[in-house]
């Protein structure tokens, strides 16, 4: 058995690689959970102990002596989009845990237009419907002490499922691993994200499509109505009087009305995690955790090359006897190009506070999703309940 599982690890990626393969693929699962690890800019690989560690390192399940409960709210975009994560775990015996969770990001009561313009090229507002689009993952994790001395290992198999109203919907299935070792005050951490690669099959409403692409119209940035016209034996945008529409190159613009894709496959990730506690004090603690985010692809991190590339996080946490908190941290250390071609370094900073007693845990976190522009901060919410204070 232990051989045919060997066989699974190694050679489903190999099996899936004539796929789509996606470097940002499932991006919402790279959001994060719980208040407290956001307000340490997700540097937690290496500490995580609790219920959340079902998310950000499955090893830290070892950590928990009882039933524990999380559940978290985050609005971004002032509210748009709605992003919830509920989770729950329990020991098995002094070796072992497991825990379950759900996360889902969605946009609900998004305006349906595809019908706003009838055949005839009226506009009815009456013809306008609404639908959502969400993401889910269901997580399944398991954990255990390993014989070699501070070693823990977990791993994490999740089921994704998106839905796109009734235009599109897919199914995904993924694992992740991760360990924790830890050796005087010294922690260390790796979270293997996608390790087989994460396959997504989706479900395109072909008719629907169908539907639209006969509409034949579409709106430019001024909400002028834009037809699809055969000009010199090519497809582009029009006007009503047949005057094309152009970029902003002055370039005619050739629709695309071809079904997408249905496979696609998520690289791997890995998250390496170092971290040191310091006793300041009688009452107060220190926690420092430095994180390393490496993706097999060229992006825009501050280390980048076409095999790998790198992005660092660093993050504290001050807390008074274990009771209050205090947390920062910065990371998404990204390079963006202005338009003038150059380029310029941004930064995400976090911010966040909590407060633990009788066995309740809330959290606070204040993020800059986006770290560039105005108005891009959310305010995140989560609460953990450790069943363990409630047996004393």
């Amino acid at each position: 058995m232990k051989h045919k599982i060997l066989f699974f690890l190694l050679f489903t990626p190999l099996f899936l690689s004539a796929q789509a393969f996606r470097n940002y693929s499932n991006e919402f699962l790279t959001i994060g959970v719980d208040a407290a690890g956001l307000g340490m800019s997700k540097s937690v690989v290496a500490t995580t102990n609790d219920v959340n560690s079902i998310y950000w390192n499955p090893a830290g399940l070892v950590g928990i002596e009882d039933y524990q409960g999380s559940l978290m709210h985050a609005s971004y975009f002032a509210g748009i989009a709605n992003y919830n994560h509920a989770s729950f775990a329990m020991p098995i015996d002094k070796q072992s845990a497991v825990g379950i969770s759900i996360i889902r990001f969605g946009v609900d009561d998004i305006l349906n237009t595809t019908e706003l313009i009838d055949s005839n090229g009226n506009i009815d507002f009456n013809r306008i419907s609404l639908f959502s689009s969400a993401d889910y993952a269901f997580n399944i994790a398991y954990a255990r002490n390993l014989p070699f001395k501070d070693i823990k290992f977990g791993v994490n198999a999740k089921i994704v499922r998106r839905i796109i109203g009734d235009f599109a919907s897919s199914w995904g299935f993924g694992f992740d691993a991760g360990i924790q070792f830890e050796r005087n005050s010294w922690q260390f951490g790796l979270m293997a994200r996608d390790i087989t690669t994460t396959f997504n099959s989706w479900a395109i409403n072909e008719d629907g499509f169908q539907k639209i692409k006969d509409a034949n119209w579409f709106v430019d940035e001024n909400g002028n109505q834009l037809f699809v016209n055969e000009v010199n034996g090519e497809e582009i945008l029009t006007y009503k009087d047949n005057t094309p529409y152009l970029d902003e190159n002055g370039e005619v613009i050739s629709p695309n009305q071809e079904l997408p894709e249905t496979t696609e496959v998520t690289k791997p990730k890995l998250q390496l995690g170092v971290a040191k506690t310091w006793k300041i004090g009688r009452f107060f603690n220190l926690l420092t955790e430095v994180n390393a985010n490496m993706r097999f692809a060229k992006t825009n991190d501050i280390f980048a090359s076409d095999a790998l590339s790198i992005d660092p996080a660093a993050g504290f946490q001050l807390d008074f006897d274990k009771l209050v908190y205090l947390r920062a941290g910065v990371g998404n250390f990204q390079y963006i190009t202005e338009y003038d071609n150059t380029k310029s370094l941004s930064l995400q900073p976090n911010f966040g506070v909590g407060f633990k007693y009788n066995g309740i845990k809330i959290d606070y976190a204040l993020t800059n999703i986006g770290s560039v522009g105005n108005a891009l901060y959310s305010n995140i919410f989560s609460i953990t309940i450790d069943y363990s204070f409630f047996r004393r």
